[in-house]
């Protein structure tokens, strides 16, 4: 296969985006930490806040990791398009390929902090009485 300076430049816009809803959900992530520890300092359900604040870390963990792998995407993507121009074909495929690798590392931590990110939710709604989680099944039969 043979890469043109374009390949590693089509991943510019896809790792621009991506960074971009990182950087949103840190924010949000941010915004509910500063809630959780006002709630944390007032005393208001303790045992929920505690669940709520170890699944934050976490998530924040996974955030700056999927951040670091987005950035290294981009490095990458760059110093691919350096070689490519260099014309080092071989160590440019090389670098594409990692590139691609972080790429999907990236995607795959962030479906792992979506996944927790449900999970937190299930958190905050675990105290109010009365609500069951259906499966997925039970849920399409009750609708059909």
């Amino acid at each position: 296969m043979d890469i043109s300076l374009n390949t590693p430049a089509l991943l510019f816009p896809a790792i621009s985006l991506i960074m971009l809803a990182y950087t949103n959900r840190f924010l949000a992530l941010s915004n509910r930490v500063r809630s959780l520890h006002d709630k944390y300092a007032s005393h208001e359900q303790p045992h929920l806040i505690h669940r709520q604040i170890k699944n934050l870390r976490y998530r924040l963990k996974l955030i700056k990791n999927m951040q670091a792998l987005g950035v290294l995407t981009f490095l990458s993507s760059i110093l691919c398009m350096y070689f490519i121009y260099a014309e080092w074909k071989v160590m440019a495929h090389w670098i594409f390929a990692i590139s691609l690798i972080t790429f999907a590392l990236s995607l795959m931590l962030s479906l792992l902090e979506i996944q927790l990110s449900t999970k937190a939710l299930e958190i905050e709604l675990s105290d109010m009485e009365g609500l069951e989680d259906p499966s997925v099944i039970q849920y399409l039969k009750s609708k059909f």
